[in-house]
């Protein structure tokens, strides 16, 4: 029919953003902010319009569900901490891995498919702010590319910190969402981890802290969506009038 967004026309080629959250089931933040992604995303806002005509999202919002259920802080049902078995997930110890897994290598493998963004959201229980861990490259053009997405969500976003963003590629998170993934998908995905404080984060000078409400983790959350609209540089299809936005730092 008529009505369908531009991308998801039989034979389309799509642009996907995959969004992952609560692995570690203690970390209740990451909830919060894929509830604010979510939220915006299906909402009547002319930004959302524009982003689901040009974008496909896919959203797992809670990896863990058993851990979850069973109040556990980071394991599993069966005692596994799940962001270190990305490498080989079992289908039977690890079944959502599994799943999530197969889904990404499908849409890899798909000619008509560009997986050109992998975020996997968590809670940080010693930083303040929000802030990203992203992948080392031996191309330096690749490595410049990926910094973009966090410099443009830096101007959305008051709580979030370029200068806690981090690119690492420590042995101990060679099994995470992000160094797996990053080391499949080609050079067009970018795969990040985006950590939230678990308590506060920091506004004009270091004595500031605001502490975090479930409203702001959903406004970041919020912010994360928007910044797609500025990476594709498709803020001249948005209907005026726009919702005034924050200030930049």
């Amino acid at each position: 029919p008529t009505s369908f967004a531009v991308n998801l026309r039989p034979g389309a080629e799509q642009k996907v953003v995959f969004i992952t959250a609560r692995v570690h089931p203690g970390e209740t933040p990451s909830s919060f902010v894929c509830q604010g992604i979510i939220d915006f995303l299906v909402s009547q806002h002319p930004i959302a319009k524009v982003l689901r005509d040009h974008l496909v999202f896919k959203i797992a919002p809670m990896l863990n569900p058993d851990g979850v259920y069973l109040g556990n802080y980071r394991c599993s049902l069966m005692g596994f901490d799940l962001n270190r078995h990305w490498a080989n997930p079992s289908p039977w110890a690890h079944p959502t891995l599994h799943g999530v897994k197969q889904l990404i290598i499908e849409m890899y493998n798909n000619p008509k498919i560009n997986l050109e963004f992998y975020i996997d959201i968590h809670a940080h229980s010693t930083m303040m702010n929000g802030f990203m861990y992203g992948n080392i490259f031996e191309d330096e053009e690749r490595f410049q590319r990926q910094a973009v997405f966090p410099k443009l969500l830096c101007q959305n976003a008051e709580d979030f910190s370029y200068s806690s963003t981090s690119f690492n590629r420590d042995a101990v998170k060679a099994g995470t969402g992000r160094r797996f993934l990053g080391g499949l998908l080609n050079d067009t995905s970018y795969c990040y981890t985006l950590e939230v404080s678990f308590y506060s984060y920091v506004l004009g000078g270091p004595t500031s802290a605001v502490p975090y409400t479930e409203e702001a983790y959903m406004k970041l959350g919020r912010n994360v969506a928007r910044t797609f609209l500025d990476y594709y540089r498709l803020n001249s299809l948005v209907e005026r009038p726009l919702a005034p936005t924050p200030k930049t730092r």
